[in-house]
Order: C-alpha cells, then structure tokens, then sequence
C-alpha cells in the first residue's frame, strides 16, 4: 500500500497574485503612503503656523505647580556661639482663589478662617475674587509665626469641623532678627527684606551669609496626581564673629550710663557727639568688642524715636530723617576721622627711637610754649606755666607738648611721615567691615614747620579708631602689626568649619626694645600725678596714654577726649581705647570723662576676661589729685646737676636705649611703600595751638 503525500498547509503562499490583483495591492499601498505624506504635512503646517496657539490651548486646560523654596540666610554668631543675627521661619499665607470658588459652599467658611486666623479682611477677600477669579497663587499676608501657623494646620486638618475651607495654603519663608536688638548695632549691621546686607557684617559678608532659592515644580493635569519636581534650597553660612556678646554688653552699657548722665546737660541733646569704645586683643588683631553711641535697633533700623520728639519728627523733612539715618548707621570705630590729640605721642617717641636719632636718655626744658620758626607765634604747652626738665618717660605721663616738639625738630619730617606711614596711618587697616576711612596725613614735601610741630602731639593730622587700635597694639606687643579683623570662622548651616579666619601679620614696625620701652613709659602715665592715674584699675599693671584734642575751629571750645590702655605690662592681654567726641559739658576738655568712662569699662571688663593681676595681689589706684586734670598738672623738675642717664632711670626704671633701629616695617619679602599722604590742607595753626593731653 503506497503511503499519502502529506499536504503543505501554507501551499498557498506559493501562489502568484494575478496581476490584476498585485495591481490593487500596489495601488492600496500607494493611496496609504500618500495618507500619510497629508498628515505628516499637515501636522508641520499646522505646528509651524498655529502652534503657539495650540499649545496655549493646551496648557490652558492644566493646572501649572510651581512655588519657589525661600533659602536659610546664614546666622551671625559671637565668638562663644551666640545668636546674635537669625533667620526665624515664617510663614505667608497663599490663597488658590479657583479651588475656593469650585462650590458655592467653599467661599463663605474660608473667608472666615482667613479674618478669624490671620486677620485679613473680608472685603479684601472678596475684592480679589472679583478681580480674578481664576488665580491659583495670591499673598495675602506675610510673615506669620509658628503658633498661628499651627492654628491654621489644626483647622485644615479638621474635616469634620471645617470641611469647606478650600484654597489656603501656607508658604515657607524666613525674617531676620536680631535677638539683642541694639547690641553691637554697627559691626553686626542688617539686611533688608531682600537678603541684602546693608551695613556692617551683614554687608560685608552678604554672598556668604546668602544660599540659593530651591523650587518646586511640575504639572497637574484635571483629575491626575503628579510626581513633583523639587530642588531643594542651599541655606546660607554662619558667621562666627571675634566679638564677645557679654563683653559687648558690658561696654554698651557704661557708654548709655555716660551719654544718659550728661544728656541735655550744657545744651539739648545727647550726652555727646558720638561715644566709641573698641577692646582688643593685642596679640592677634582681633575685635573683641565695638561699639559707638549713639545707636539703633537692628530689628528697627529707621525707628529714630528714641532721640527725637514725636512732635520733632512730624516737623522733619524726609531728605533731614535720610541724613539722620545714614549718620545713624555710620560706624564711628570705622568711618570717622579725626585728630587723636596727645594719644600719638607714643608714636612719635617711637619713630624717634627707631630711627636712632632719639637714644632715651635726653632731657628737655618745657617753658609753657615753644617757637618753632621764625615770623611765627609760640606754640603752646597744655600746661602754660611750663613743665619744667622733662625726661621722656615725664613728657609722656605728664604729656607735654613743648618735649614733643623738641623730639621732632631731631626726627626731621622724612623719618617722621615715613614712621607714620610704617604705623598705618593714612590707609585703610583691612577690617572686614565696610566703609572705612584712611584719614589723612600731611605731604611731607609741603609740610611746614608749624604742622610739623603740632603733628608731633597729634594735631593736624587725622586717624581712624581701627588705626589707633592696630598701631598701638603693635607698639606694645613688641613690634607686630596684625590686620584688626571682626569674623573668626565660616561654618555651614550644621555647623562644620568651612573657613578659618587665622590672624594677618602684615609687617613688623618696631623693635621688642622700643617696645618695652614705650610700654614703660605708658606705665608712667597710670601712676602717681602722670595724665591717666585716675583711670587705673586695682589689681592690675596697666600702662596707657591720654587724649584731648581740640577741634576745628580752634577756640571754639569743641573737643573730643580719648584714653587708650592694655593690660597687663609686661606681655599685653586686651587693649582698649575710649573716644569722646564733644561730650555735653560746658568744659569740654575736661579728660576725668574719659577717664572715669574707661575705668569704670575695664574694671568690670577685666575680670570677665580674666586678665592677668599683679602678682594676684590687689593693687590700691593712686588717688586723683587735688589740682584740676592734667591741663594743669606738673611734675617737680629735675636737680640741675642730675645726670641724664640716672633721671631716666629713675622715672622708668629703663636704662638708655643704646640698641639700633631694626623696625622697618617692611612686609613679608617686600620694602615698604610709603604709599600716598593726604593733602595736607589744614590751616597753618599758628597762634596758642593746644593740644589734648
């Protein structure tokens, strides 16, 4: 039996289409490719016609999400971590005005949370519905705290209570605030509602201080969820400043009791002019407290109520309130200069000794006055009756002109106006505190004979705070002059260190010997009739220099007083100068206000900070004369015959100074530019010039 063939199921896919068929299949092909040849060019035409159009259409019918993350502006702390700006969460409430009006029963219940919980008013409400209807992101109100806050998310959260509040949401952001209010006013400064620093740390460190905004983002279409889009926000760093909130708090409040004490005294007003205290520390350049009076509150900077009369303000233009303002936020410390009085004579001592051209063994006449030039008058002496000998150590605590002046004729005015250069005077310290000045030094090419003598006890030439700070610290801390600086760390927003801000030698001024030297005679100046014996401290071995400089116009009884000091003598721990400018007195050149102010700072400041006493035995401060301030106090002169030698010896306790000038103040590697002076455009002051003490 012979076996079947087995069939091919797919035998028909050998067949051939006839050709009338292969036609219809090209031609049904043909009529598609063509189909889709109109479309495709349709679609383009449509895109590049209408597309704008089309896409409007589309998004119209989408709910667009999007909100901005507000960053963390950066806290400023003191050195010891306390708050002294911050950035306190707030919140601002966000009214989706479409989903309050999908039903009727929303609107009425959500207007009345909304003036029940925030106070916003109904009308207010309503007149934004009827204005626009549509809007899903309206600011009703800004700034609201936590607690009310909570208030509202107790009531959003109670479906069964309020089921028909719709459309409130509440919004992240931040407000500055400054916990202390007035406290170190101009060194922490503040920011606007813009996280744009205005004065002070806030301005000068305002990119660090500031993060990035993060944003969330995306697109709800009617009826779907959406996965958002979110980038969070960079909060910004923290300022850790050199300042001491308690030591701060300390000089902040024996300057009120000053200014309150003598306010409306001689005339109306505030007790003076301005009032300015800086503490630092010698060894490093660090700004342990500043402060200038008068001041403000950081969380109220344009509120001048405090120093003028409801009725005064009313009758103020607003260009006088703007100028009041800006001297408002001027800071003393930083941005004045002025003449520094008898506060400069240690310098001249010392540009003196290291040029070589003074040894410390010299010995001059003071006859109440001196004449420097020919055709020109005497220039005065504080004390006109005359000093009588003077050695050096005597010229500096009894603070006597006419010594001074003696000293200059020998330094000549090409050693002088360099030293005074090499001490940082005529430029800017490099605080990092904006807006500081650099004074201004006579041209020592132009400089006379006259100016050249009253520059000698510190008139005619002016300073800043910050200058005086950073020089005198070099002069007592053997010869280094350290950038005086206000921030010590940068830290992220958890706390890690990003930057240590380390202490800048800039250069080397003078020798450890004319250190030492000048340390005792300053030591001179707090002890038996020297200027600033009133002002020493039991139980500490301070050494200083006072001040008083009469101001322009001379014999207009305007002055300011000063009185700069460090503890303890032999290696200095903290520095301090006190500044008085036009204190409301009849007798403005009294220096007991300064005296008094600065004593009565350091012997409470001295103990928080733990400066080192003598030997921890208490020492009893000399008794103040009975005759009137140093304007009139004389020491005994020398006997005829007495050696030089043994007459500084005995008032200092120093041998002569034989060593050789070795401060050059060069920088790191390079020789000192003498830099630019300033023009010098003082009047020629002669006539019965004084200076301060």
């Amino acid at each position: 039996m012979s076996k079947r063939k087995k069939r091919n199921s797919f035998h028909f896919l050998k067949r051939k289409f006839s050709k009338i068929m292969q036609k219809k299949l090209v031609l049904l092909f043909s009529l598609v490719v063509l189909a889709f040849a109109i479309l495709i060019g349709r679609i383009i035409q449509i895109n590049a016609m209408n597309g704008e159009k089309y896409t409007k259409v589309v998004l119209d019918q989408q709910q667009y999400d999007s909100r901005v993350i507000p960053f963390r502006r950066g806290d400023i702390v003191d050195r010891n971590g306390t708050k002294l700006a911050t950035s306190e969460r707030v919140y601002n409430v966000i009214l989706d005005v479409k989903a309050m009006l999908e039903k009727d029963e929303y609107q009425e219940p959500t207007i009345k949370v909304l003036k029940d919980c925030f106070g916003i008013a109904e009308e207010d409400v309503e007149e934004l519905v009827e204005s626009s209807p549509e809007s899903r992101y309206n600011i009703l109100l800004k700034g609201v705290d936590y607690n009310t806050a909570k208030e509202f998310e107790a009531i959003d959260e109670d479906e069964e209570k309020h089921p028909n509040v719709k459309g409130i949401w509440l919004e992240e952001d931040y407000v500055r605030k400054y916990p202390y209010n007035s406290l170190a006013s101009d060194v922490i400064g503040f920011s606007n509602a813009d996280d744009v620093g205005t004065i002070g740390l806030e301005a000068s460190y305002n990119a660090i201080l500031n993060g990035v905004d993060g944003r969330e983002y995306g697109y709800l279409e009617e009826g779907a969820l959406l996965e958002r889009t979110i980038k969070e926000a960079e909060n910004g760093n923290t300022i850790v400043s050199t300042i001491d909130a308690e030591l701060q708090k300390i000089v902040e409040k024996h300057i009120l009791e000053f200014n309150e004490a003598y306010k409306d005294n001689a005339e109306k007003g505030n007790g003076s002019l301005n009032t300015a205290v800086i503490i630092a520390d010698p060894q490093s350049g660090e700004i342990l407290a500043q402060a200038s009076y008068p001041n403000f509150d950081l969380n109220k900077p344009r509120d001048i109520s405090a120093y003028y009369t409801e009725k005064e303000l009313k009758k103020m233009k607003e260009e006088e309130k703007v100028e009041i303002l800006n001297n408002l936020w001027k800071d003393f410390c930083v941005s004045d200069s002025y003449e520094p009085g008898s506060t400069a004579k240690p310098f001249t001592v010392a540009a003196g000794l290291e040029t070589g051209k003074i040894r410390g063994n010299e010995v001059y006449t003071c006859g109440g006055s001196l004449v420097v030039a020919e055709d020109t008058e005497p220039i005065n002496c504080h004390y006109t009756a005359g000093h009588g000998t003077q050695t050096i150590a005597q010229s500096i605590a009894n603070s006597c002109n006419v010594a001074m002046m003696e000293m200059i004729k020998v330094i000549g005015a090409e050693d002088f106006y360099r030293y005074q250069s090499i001490f940082g005077f005529g430029a800017q310290t490099g605080i990092d505190l904006p807006g500081e000045a650099e004074g201004i030094l006579q041209d020592p090419e132009l400089v006379g004979p006259v100016d050249l003598a009253t520059n000698s006890f510190g008139q005619n030439f002016n300073v800043t705070m910050e200058q005086m700070v950073a020089g005198m610290s070099a002069l007592i801390n053997g010869g280094n002059y350290y950038e005086p600086h206000v921030v010590k760390q940068i830290q992220d927003e958890n706390g890690n260190v990003i930057e240590t801000k380390e202490s800048v030698l800039k250069k080397r001024v003078i020798s450890e010997q004319t250190s030492t030297m000048l340390k005792q005679y300053m030591k001179t100046v707090m002890e038996g009739t020297g200027t600033g014996a009133s002002a020493a401290v039991e139980g500490y071995d301070i050494g200083g220099k006072t001040g008083t400089a009469e101001k322009y116009p001379r014999n207009s009884g305007k002055h300011l007083l000063s009185f700069i000091g460090y503890a303890p003598q032999d290696d200095p721990e903290v520095l301090i100068y006190v500044v008085i400018d036009e204190p409301n007195t009849e007798s403005q050149e009294d220096s007991s206000l300064v005296l008094n102010l600065a004593r009565s700072i350091m012997e409470e400041a001295f103990p928080y900070m733990n400066i080192s006493t003598i030997d921890g035995q208490p020492v009893v401060a000399p008794e103040q004369p009975d005759e009137p301030e140093e304007d009139q106090q004389e020491v005994e002169p020398q006997v005829e015959n007495e050696t030089e030698t043994e007459s500084q010896e005995e008032v200092s306790g120093e041998p002569s100074y034989e060593g050789e000038a070795v401060g050059d103040g060069s920088y790191e590697g390079e020789s000192y530019d003498d830099g630019v002076y300033g023009d010098g455009t003082y009047e020629d002051g002669s006539g019965d010039m004084e200076s301060g003490y």
